[in-house]
């Protein structure tokens, strides 16, 4: 019986330590955030147009300005936490941040991981070729070859969709889809497998290097991701995005950055 209780003891002093270690999994988010007086928000520059950098070192998009809105409806203060994709979820889960707002689409392996609030943007993927392929390649069925070689960024879903769609393809993945996307428009690859929106207004910027097929061939919903058992966070994100959609503010920030390109030469 005492053997009993001593492994009992020990096993809550291992729990503790636990929780010393990470002391941010045992406080709800929502306390943590009002005690701080900060909102920690991760997300990785250079997704079009939803995150990115300007010339002169601010962090500008639609995700940017509905987490700004975010943090001034809390009464506490917006923390940009710019972090390389590959490892946005691990910073979530760590507690360097309180929330991915960063274009994050929900899958089902996503969610084992975190919980994310409702859709709050539907995309999908689309793909950029170069325009040496203008007439030869018409659809993005076309591209399911061996004889083409696309890009993609890691740890992204048009990375997964390239994997699914085009498997007798060569892809070549990139840390940046900045990187990617230049192989296309400097000949190194033929297409480049991404977000519609971030391929629209690429090439809209450069029409003699690339071309857009537009057609979407996924269906991705976006969506803000939390850490798990968090219903109380979770509440709040739900209802924050329903009185934002309501009260016209979501329609305000989504044509500011989607109905018009004056930002366009701010950013890097």
């Amino acid at each position: 019986m005492k053997r009993g209780l001593k492994k009992a003891l020990s096993g809550l002093a291992l729990v503790g330590a636990l929780f010393s270690v990470n002391g941010y999994a045992a406080e709800p988010a929502i306390d943590r955030i009002l005690s701080s007086g900060e909102l920690k928000v991760c997300f990785e520059a250079g997704y079009i147009p939803f995150e990115m950098k300007t010339k002169d070192g601010r962090f500008i998009g639609f995700d940017i300005d509905i987490a700004k809105h975010m943090a001034r409806s809390m009464d506490v203060k917006f923390t940009p936490v710019n972090t390389a994709w590959d490892g946005i979820i691990p910073a979530l889960q760590t507690g360097k941040c309180d929330v991915i707002i960063g274009g994050m689409a929900i899958t089902p392996q996503r969610n084992l991981k975190v919980m994310f609030a409702n859709t709050y943007i539907e995309i999908g993927q689309t793909v950029l070729i170069n325009s040496g392929l203008a007439g030869k390649v018409t659809s993005y069925r076309d591209l399911n070859d061996p004889k083409y070689t696309l890009s993609s960024q890691i740890g992204t879903t048009g990375a997964l969709a390239a994997k699914k769609y085009f498997p007798k393809a060569t892809l070549d993945l990139f840390e940046t889809s900045a990187d990617a996307v230049l192989q296309v428009a400097n000949g190194k690859a033929d297409a480049f497998v991404y977000d519609l929106p971030y391929n629209a207004l690429y090439a809209s910027q450069h029409k003699d290097s690339v071309v857009h097929l537009d057609q979407s061939f996924t269906y991705e919903p976006l969506g803000w991701a939390i850490r798990q058992n968090d219903p109380n966070f979770l509440n709040f994100l739900n209802n924050y995005l329903v009185q934002i959609k309501k009260e016209g503010t979501y329609d305000r920030i989504y044509d500011k950055w989607f109905k018009s390109d004056s930002w366009v030469d701010s950013i890097q």
